[in-house]
């Protein structure tokens, strides 16, 4: 399979689970279901775009690479202090599909972190487009 078919997957898989996530914590009571979650919403918005929008591109890659980044470290925030099953959610219903979010965005945003990484550095190494028909002094 082509490297950007897999980033492009594995980047929407990310921003998926991060929604469902999301959801989970705001009806949970984990988060405020008020306008702090805007941004929130609006960064998954740029990482949406980078993804389909920007594609192949320098700014794609680098916005996937942040939004994985941020993606990865959801997981990490909540393994803080009593860990993932720990406090308020131990005993709540739908625990299993809560932690299982924690763990598949994980996977996918460093998978999608690893494949954003490698696409930026296969530009670094390309050569520039030439025009054709252009005259080169």
């Amino acid at each position: 399979m082509k490297r950007s078919v897999m980033l492009t997957i594995t980047s929407l898989l990310s921003i998926l689970l991060l929604t469902f996530h999301l959801s989970d914590d705001i009806v949970r009571g984990f988060e405020p279901g008020g306008v702090k979650n805007i941004t929130g919403v609006l960064m998954m918005v740029v990482w949406l775009y980078g993804t389909l929008v920007l594609a192949e591109r320098r700014s794609g890659y680098i916005i996937i690479l942040l939004g994985s980044i941020l993606g990865s470290g959801v997981p990490v925030v909540h393994m803080i202090g009593k860990g993932l099953v720990g406090g308020r959610i131990a005993n709540s219903s739908g625990i299993f599909f809560w932690v299982w979010t924690l763990i598949a965005l994980q996977v996918t945003a460093i998978f999608s972190l690893i494949l954003s990484a490698r696409g930026l550095w296969g530009l670094q190494w390309r050569k520039p487009r030439s025009h054709a028909g252009s005259i080169v002094d």
